[in-house]
């Protein structure tokens, strides 16, 4: 996989964000960090402390929070995905 989300099953703005790159084809994991014990405290690491959600954990490392589907296939080009 090119990248994870870190999730909640209430989350709005993951359910948008899961649909819109859905729409694009986009294939990613996805962890509910409700459900997989240890995933909120990767979430509250790259957020200085906070678990916001959607958080993407990309292949080189590198993470971003509630972007757009725009900024995901973006990152995804320049990644060569």
């Amino acid at each position: 996989m090119s990248f994870v989300m870190y999730s909640t099953s209430w989350c709005g703005y993951c359910k948008r964000l899961k649909s819109q790159l859905a729409e694009l084809g986009v294939s990613f994991e996805e962890i509910n960090i409700e459900e997989v014990e240890g995933t909120a405290q990767i979430v509250e690491k790259v957020n200085g402390g906070n678990r916001t959600v959607p958080t993407l954990v990309f292949s080189d490392g590198a993470a971003m929070t509630n972007p757009s589907a725009k900024q995901v296939v973006e990152k995804l080009a320049s990644l060569g995905l």
